[in-house]
């Protein structure tokens, strides 16, 4: 009776450990839900109680540092990532936010401070492909690295070409894009435009069409990058982030300002929100665009829609006192 008992007790423990873990994974699951919605503020509460109570949660910290990321708190992103890196040493995407946190910092860095973590964003883009050489998002910062970056802190084109290389069989589409950048760099716009039209041949993706559209409109080509915008609009059957990118060029080219804020509305209502254009600053933005277009309380209700999402993000308050 006693050994039946004390079986009991492991049942029931074993249960409770079972119950207590899928618990977890729906907290993680529901705190990413709301990160990808934009809605930070819940989001970092929800991970701060996570924590309280399982301080090892690699995941719940890397999450939190995107929290802390998509709002520009670079310093809090860094350390969250950090902690994740090091409960989690083997996750790629781990290491893609904490590379991308670096790199946040140093663009507002001194240039001795900013020397040393550009070696710390290559160290982890890099760390991030090796571990899963399919995390093509990891390829992309790595590609944009190499070329932007000096060769004394790791850069380079001829490593950025080496990586292009290596994508072309499998993400042939963005090896493309990293050739164009390439070629960009070297002030061979003809080579750049040949290649973005062949990463859009490659995949006819919206982002593809977008990049494209930037090209010619930083090549002071209008029509062109009209052309290229209406055709990535029109392939985002899930009306994601290439919308918002979309609005941007339209808003820099001083062209269509009411596509752009269309393009906005649509992004916000769209099930398809996600960290990559984080809604709190898409209504940043889209006030913006009404308070150029002269409808300034159609711009305060956006300001104010984008501090109720988060309201650490100090560009949304400033706009809303503004306003």
């Amino acid at each position: 009776m006693v050994f039946k008992t004390n079986l009991n007790y492991i049942r029931i423990a074993f249960l409770l450990v079972l119950l207590s873990g899928g618990r977890l994974l729906a907290d993680d699951a529901q705190a990413n839900a709301l990160l990808q919605q934009g809605r930070v503020d819940e989001a970092h509460t929800l991970l701060q109680t996570m924590l309280s109570a399982q301080p090892g949660n690699a995941l719940a910290h890397q999450l939190l540092c995107r929290v802390y990321y998509a709002q520009e708190m670079e310093d809090a992103a860094i350390q969250e990532c950090e902690l994740a890196a090091s409960q989690d040493p083997s996750n790629s995407n781990t290491q893609m936010w904490l590379g991308r946190a670096y790199g946040m910092k140093a663009s507002h860095a001194n240039p001795l401070v900013a020397f040393g973590l550009a070696r710390k964003v290559r160290y982890a883009f890099e760390r991030a492909v090796q571990l899963d050489p399919e995390n093509v998002q990891a390829m992309n910062d790595l590609g944009e690295f190499y070329v932007d970056a000096p060769a004394i802190v790791g850069g380079g084109l001829d490593k950025a070409r080496a990586l292009a290389s290596r994508m072309q069989p499998q993400f042939s589409s963005q090896s493309h894009r990293l050739l164009a950048l390439i070629a960009s760099e070297n002030k061979d716009m003809t080579t750049a435009e040949a290649e973005f039209q062949k990463a859009v041949l490659a995949g006819r993706t919206p982002s593809a069409y977008i990049d494209l559209g930037q090209f010619y409109q930083r090549q002071n080509q209008p029509d062109k990058a009209l052309e290229a915008l209406k055709a990535g609009i029109d392939a985002d059957r899930r009306k994601d982030a290439s919308l918002v990118d979309a609005a941007s060029i339209l808003t820099a080219m001083n062209r269509s300002p009411q596509t752009a804020e269309s393009l906005l509305r649509e992004y916000l209502s769209s099930p398809a929100r996600s960290d990559d254009a984080p809604a709190f600053k898409v209504h940043v933005q889209l006030g913006n665009l009404l308070t150029h277009q002269g409808d300034p309380a159609s711009a305060h209700r956006e300001y104010a829609a984008a501090v109720a999402l988060a309201s650490n993000y100090a560009p949304a308050r400033r706009s809303l006192q503004g306003s």
